[in-house]
């Protein structure tokens, strides 16, 4: 049989079909935990979300708003960050949200941010570690770091270190770590740190990084025991974000129209965050790694290797403490 193609694609039950296939995949998107229905309330709880200009981080922030917490938007830029400040003020009713500085791929930044922040406040029981982004030209950073390794990965791990102590005398806490189904394709090899061997793509780099995301969790869990301060690592979904700002325009233009129906919105993404964040079936689940869908999921056997968390876990710190 001879397909006229033409006629297929321009039949107006092709275009009714697509429609159609669009809403099914936008409802399927839909983690089967929704936030809304969520009760635990922040009151009295200080929080820290890094990356929180935009995106999913500003809708985690939003929501922890909205449950009454004193939020520390940890944001990159001034401008941007004191919109969403002044945003999620505004849709939270809430007051109590701050802007305060921060730059993951500066070591200097980190340190900063963490001092001011030891010396002015005086709790801290959820930490997001949202912060991140994808296809950085690469460069080496002041500290002798991959940009991307820096951003992603070196700078959060330090931030979280330096906020530890804090955290464990305001047990309960919860520490969330933002990675990505994209570890799957990510490598162990710590010159990459420093920019060398690294081959493959731009986006490379972000998936070696998301690897080392879960590695981290599973090992600080580990060290974390009987302390009152869990951390789990999750995926949170192809979202449409800014995360893709540094690729090439034609490709950010084809995601845009494909995620019209596959993607998920920033809102959408932010789910499987604040599950990790505040759900009550999360209390005391530690140094796992959760889907976009809020569920419980195994990552790469990679990420599973307990010597190799521990071992990565270990160059890290030395690596920060010459730094």
């Amino acid at each position: 049989m001879d397909w006229n193609w033409s006629e297929i694609f321009s039949s107006p039950l092709w275009a009714v079909s697509t429609v159609i296939l669009g809403l099914v995949v936008r409802v399927q998107r839909r983690a089967r935990w929704d936030p809304r229905d969520c009760p635990v309330q922040l009151k009295g709880k200080t929080v820290i979300v890094t990356g929180s200009s935009t995106g999913i981080g500003k809708f985690v922030a939003l929501d922890f708003a909205r449950r009454g917490a004193r939020v520390i938007l940890a944001c990159r830029s001034m401008e941007r960050g004191t919109a969403a400040m002044q945003d999620i003020r505004r849709l939270s009713g809430n007051k109590n949200v701050h802007l305060r500085l921060l730059d993951t791929a500066s070591l200097q930044s980190v340190r900063q941010f963490a001092e001011d922040f030891l010396r002015e406040e005086k709790q801290l029981h959820i930490l997001v570690n949202n912060a991140g982004a994808s296809g950085m030209p690469r460069r080496i950073t002041t500290d002798g770091l991959e940009v991307t390794f820096a951003t992603n990965h070196v700078g959060p791990f330090l931030l979280t270190n330096l906020l530890l102590d804090l955290m464990k005398r305001c047990a309960p806490a919860r520490i969330v770590n933002v990675s990505s189904v994209n570890h799957w394709k990510g490598q162990v090899h710590f010159a990459h740190f420093h920019g060398n061997n690294l081959t493959g793509g731009m986006d490379s780099s972000y998936n070696h990084t998301k690897l080392y995301n879960i590695l981290w969790t599973k090992e600080l869990a580990r060290r974390l025991q009987d302390t009152g301060v869990t951390v789990n690592s999750l995926h949170p979904g192809v979202v449409k974000t800014e995360v893709m700002r540094y690729y090439h325009w034609l490709i950010r233009l084809i995601f845009s129209i494909t995620g019209i129906f596959f993607f998920k919105s920033a809102e959408e993404g932010a789910v499987s965050t604040i599950y990790c964040a505040v759900a009550e079936e999360t209390d005391g689940i530690t140094g796992k790694y959760f889907d976009s869908d809020c569920s419980l999921v195994l990552p790469s056997p990679l990420a599973r290797d307990p010597a190799l968390a521990e071992k990565s876990f270990e160059f890290c710190e030395r690596l920060t403490a010459k730094l």
